[in-house]
């Protein structure tokens, strides 16, 4: 069942018209049909068609953080194609990746892209049957910086190095000297900071690690990226709604969380450099991102944006992808998966603000469109 996030969504919809970097210009379509047949409607610029039918139950796995956009996109699915379905199971990127790569999901969901260097890509290739594995960047959302700390009062601002600290455990308390700084000399009540992070394999932290290596190399260091989270102190929650409940518990917790989640519990959200996680602030990063991936392969480059301490801009967002096998997929399998990715890229996105997410940019649209028409 979808969960309703109540918040400025007038931001998040604007963000739809934004376009990525080194991303096409062609035409959005939407789609539409029923049953095994295939019919037409017309969309915003344009009209397609979605041949549903094939696997009736698709089964995928990965990433919490877009388990609200999956609920929108299974019940748009299920909409236009009568009688399909498809099982999500929001057991973390990690899980997402390796179920995939071991054949026993059709998508495999992650908040990182498929990582060469772990052989994440090769048996991604493997078990598509020695053909590419393709990252679709479906769902945007940003990370926030979620806290509990009764006794404060206003808004609390913490910069990149400040939160690097923080979860390296360099900064143990939430009147130290530089969070005082950060916050214009307005001391924050004398109480310990207990970090909260996911602790299981999490795309999350790894865009919340890339982020900190960007944005505070000095402090960060050679810590380095990946799904575990490697900053040394604090205490592990599983999935993202482990670590929301966590951090609501206890005084004085704080913890990466995506935005979604830290609105549905009413959780407090520090500002970053100064910049408040607002709709339109979270778009103006994502309007930022570039495409690195070749082809039908839409990896995006983050890294650029992660370091930006430009005033108008929370740079700490991130894409979840959709990994999908190029080909190797039998005739039915085929069929429904690009069925239900044309849904979710087009039909379902008006109701993805309503979940907390921002909606695909325009432009980016129709390359995702685009690589699942290529799916053969």
């Amino acid at each position: 069942m979808k969960i309703k996030r109540h918040f400025a969504v007038a931001g998040l919809i604007a963000a739809g018209a934004l376009a990525l970097t080194a991303c096409g210009s062609d035409a959005t379509n939407t789609p539409s049909g029923n049953g095994g047949g295939s019919s037409s409607s017309s969309g915003p610029t344009g009209t397609s068609s979605v041949e549903c039918g094939g696997k009736q139950k698709l089964v995928a796995e990965g990433s919490s953080a877009q388990k609200g956009a999956m609920d929108v996109f299974i019940q748009a699915y299920g909409q236009k194609c009568s009688g399909q379905q498809l099982a999500y199971s929001p057991s973390g990127s990690g899980n997402g990746v390796k179920q995939f790569n071991g054949g026993i999901t059709d998508i495999g969901g992650s908040d990182s892209a498929l990582d060469a260097a772990k052989g994440e890509t090769d048996a991604a290739k493997k078990r598509c049957k020695d053909n590419a594995a393709w990252n679709l960047p479906m769902v945007f959302g940003p990370v926030a910086l979620a806290y509990k700390l009764d006794g404060a009062t206003g808004d609390v601002n913490l910069t990149s190095d400040v939160v690097a600290k923080i979860f390296t455990g360099g900064i143990t308390s939430w009147d130290n000297a530089d969070i005082t700084a950060a916050n214009g000399g307005k001391a924050l009540p004398a109480k310990p900071i207990k970090v909260i992070y996911r602790g299981e394999d999490s795309g999350t932290t790894d865009n919340f690690q890339t982020y900190l290596g960007a944005a505070s190399p000095s402090v960060w260091g050679s810590k380095g990226a990946g799904k575990k989270f490697v900053g040394g102190v604090g205490q592990g929650a599983q999935g993202s709604a482990g670590v929301a409940d966590a951090i609501n518990a206890a005084d004085g917790t704080i913890g990466y969380i995506e935005w979604s989640f830290a609105q549905d519990k009413k959780l407090k959200m520090a500002k970053l450099n100064g910049s408040a996680l607002t709709a339109d602030t979270a778009g103006a990063a994502i309007k930022s991102a570039t495409v690195k991936g070749q082809g039908n392969d839409l990896v995006l480059d983050l890294k650029g944006l992660y370091a930006s301490k430009t005033e108008g801009i929370y740079p700490l967002v991130l894409a979840t992808y959709e990994i999908v096998c190029s080909k190797g997929y039998d005739a039915d399998t085929t069929k429904a998966v690009k069925a239900f990715l044309t849904v979710a890229a087009t039909d379902a996105q008006s109701q993805l603000a309503d979940a907390g997410y921002v909606p695909l940019p325009s432009d980016f649209q129709a390359k995702i469109l685009t690589a699942v028409k290529a799916i053969g």
